[in-house]
């Protein structure tokens, strides 16, 4: 069996007296882009400056590639690509010379380090920027610095820190793009606080909340993480709400205006049908029907409160 890329064992960190991140397991066997997700002051920028090695833990093992990062912290480290929500940028150097430099830190070898260089700046699309400041560069472009600096070692892993943070929309777009592009080769995790993010741009899930693991799975199990309560209706002929009420399975009735409805229902077996057969022999000429599913916020604030 191919071995995890990252392994969290019962890691728990305390700050003081206060526990930021208690007791959480998990691991990423493979590629893709696992968004790790949690409002701010959940334990999300503890735990992944943990996987890092930025921080050592209270409690608890990380391992990269089978390397504990307390015990093997060079090894570990050598396969971890890092960008923080300040990109670290020495912005009085040329892009070439900082990614360079970047490079000698990572300790690869002399030799490798000039062609490491060019195809990095390539797959960023800075080449035409190699020999300008990094202060001279707009906010998207120093972001693509710090993304370049974080994978000309070619790491097995990338942790991005919320990483299109204070970009306009269409810079947005082409970080998420990069990042897309760089997770067909490597496993990447990316922190972040809004939930638009997670659905643009990962695979899988991994959600903290008051410093518990509180969900864990692909995006799309998140989605049906709390199954529909409410059915949209609309009728081109309409009968009075209480007539709606009268079908078996429906438990409310909200007039919504233009004859539309939102049906509120306890067991989704059967509720669907009936309203279409109800429909059918009554002649309320049905126009549309569907369930509704719960918002992001909705689930998201639902799976808060299990940590409380």
């Amino acid at each position: 069996m191919e071995e995890a890329i990252v392994k969290v064992e019962h890691l728990s960190h305390r700050y003081s007296v206060q526990w930021a991140v208690k007791d959480i397991s998990f691991e990423i066997p493979k590629r893709g882009i696992y968004g790790l997700l949690g409002s701010n002051g959940a334990g999300k920028s503890t735990v992944m400056n943990i996987i890092c090695g930025v921080l050592k833990q209270t409690e608890g093992n990380v391992l990269i590639h089978g390397a504990d990062t307390r015990l093997e912290p060079l090894e570990a480290k050598k396969h971890i690509g890092f960008l923080p929500q300040q990109a670290p940028l020495y912005t009085d150097m040329t892009v070439e010379e900082y990614l360079t430099h970047s490079a000698y830190l990572r300790r690869m070898p002399d030799k490798e380090i000039k062609s490491a260089v060019e195809e990095v700046m390539e797959r960023c699309s800075i080449m035409h920027f190699r020999s300008r400041l990094i202060k001279n560069l707009s906010g998207g472009y120093q972001q693509r610095v710090g993304i370049a600096q974080a994978i000309v070692h070619k790491p097995a892993l990338v942790v991005f820190d919320e990483p299109t943070n204070g970009l306009d929309p269409n810079q947005i777009l082409d970080i998420r793009r990069l990042i897309q592009d760089i997770a067909k080769e490597r496993t990447v995790i990316l922190s972040t606080h809004i939930l638009r993010e997670v659905h643009a741009i990962c695979d899988y899930l991994l959600m903290i909340e008051q410093g518990k693991l509180v969900f864990s799975g692909t995006v799309d199990q998140f989605d049906n993480y709390i199954v529909p309560s409410t059915i949209f209706l609309q009728l081109a002929d309409a009968p009075a709400p209480e007539v709606l009420m009268q079908v078996e399975g429906v438990t409310g009735v909200e007039e919504l205006g233009g004859q539309r409805f939102r049906i509120s229902f306890e067991e989704a077996e059967g509720v669907l049908e009936r309203l279409i057969e109800a429909s059918s022999r009554n002649r309320w000429r049905l126009m549309e029907i569907r369930p509704e599913k719960s918002s992001l916020d909705d689930i998201f604030a639902a799976l808060s409160k299990q940590a409380h």
